[in-house]
């Protein structure tokens, strides 16, 4: 009876720690308990990127303030390959949400599906995949790219008159901000018979490329009436280009983000037009979604908007102290 009794415990101690593991494998970070911390992986683009900074900045600062989650960000250097085995790493790590700004948003789908596969909540922000893999994610924080270049596109239009050359500068190719804002340019050009576009070529994003493109241009001798970029940092490329030739009195500048920098250039008049797009209330949407994911909950919305704004020497003002109140908290 005694040999049974012993045999009968040793079989109900075995199903008990048989349970208890398939538990842990599928627990979600609720039913950890109060005590655990979420951890949230951050696969970001590039860590030198002006805008993309403050998303960064809204993404931490909630970290700083929030003892129980821990952000976990890694930096691409505008690697896709390099950014899957980040996510794959993050995967294998067990993180409890993981929030991916693609580097390009046609190589996405594999990170999704890696972090799918291991039912880890994904929230892209900022540069929106294909609707395929939209399908896919858990929600999509950012705002609607092809509307900042038909903003932008219809300010140029209008202070124009409806007739010039455009020369227009793109950012990464194959991203999703590149794609989209330069078809909202281009939407809109169509809608002006005397409008055309004579050059149009990729600074990455990037200022300095964006100075050695423009000099090309330059030396071309295409009449250039206006340059439509797709972000500031190359608007602001552009415009020191265009000074150093003496070029700058008799050319139109856009860009987009209105970032502190292009600011400056806008109150100083160098800058026509630029379309504020709001890097900390989308770092705080994808943090604040990818929380509440981790802990289970559902959200109000898979698609987070935040929408864009325009910018001429009329209202730059407001944005400048909206950076300041950015600054200071």
């Amino acid at each position: 009876m005694k040999a049974q009794k012993i045999f009968s415990w040793l079989m109900i101690s075995v199903l008990m720690i048989g349970l208890l593991s398939g538990c842990g494998v599928s627990q979600s970070s609720n039913a950890r308990g109060k005590d655990h911390k979420i951890v949230i992986g951050a696969a970001m683009p590039v860590f030198d990127d002006k805008w993309l900074t403050y998303l960064y900045d809204a993404i931490n600062d909630y970290d700083a303030k929030h003892g129980n989650v821990e952000v976990q960000m890694v930096d691409a250097k505008n690697d896709s390959v390099k950014q899957l085995t980040q996510v794959e790493t993050l995967v294998v790590k067990g993180v409890d949400a993981i929030i991916i700004t693609p580097v390009d948003t046609s190589a996405v789908e594999p990170m999704v599906d890696a972090a799918k596969k291991a039912n880890i909540p994904v929230i892209v922000v900022n540069r929106m995949p294909t609707q395929d893999v939209l399908d896919k994610v858990d929600a999509y924080v950012g705002s609607e790219s092809i509307q900042s270049g038909t903003m932008q596109m219809e300010k140029v239009a209008k202070l124009l008159g409806g007739k010039g050359n455009v020369a227009i500068m793109t950012g990464e190719l194959g991203s999703e901000s590149q794609v989209k804002r330069t078809e909202g340019n281009k939407d809109v050009i169509k809608k002006h018979p005397d409008m055309k576009v004579v050059r149009e070529g990729t600074a990455k994003y990037q200022r300095a490329e964006a100075i050695q493109l423009m000099e090309n241009w330059i030396q071309s001798g295409d009449k250039i009436d206006a340059v439509v970029a797709n972000n500031d940092e190359m608007a602001i490329g552009a415009i020191n280009a265009l000074k150093s030739a003496g070029k700058l009195d008799d050319t139109l500048v856009a860009g987009i983000d209105g970032t502190t920098d292009a600011l400056k250039y806008v109150q100083s008049g160098d800058l026509d037009v630029s379309v504020f797009q709001d890097p900390v209330k989308q770092g705080q949407g994808a943090i604040e979604t990818a929380v509440k994911l981790a802990k289970g909950q559902k959200l109000d919305n898979k698609m987070v908007w935040v929408p864009y704004e325009l910018i001429t020497k009329e209202n730059v003002e407001k944005y400048v102290k909206k950076w300041k109140e950015y600054n200071n908290n």
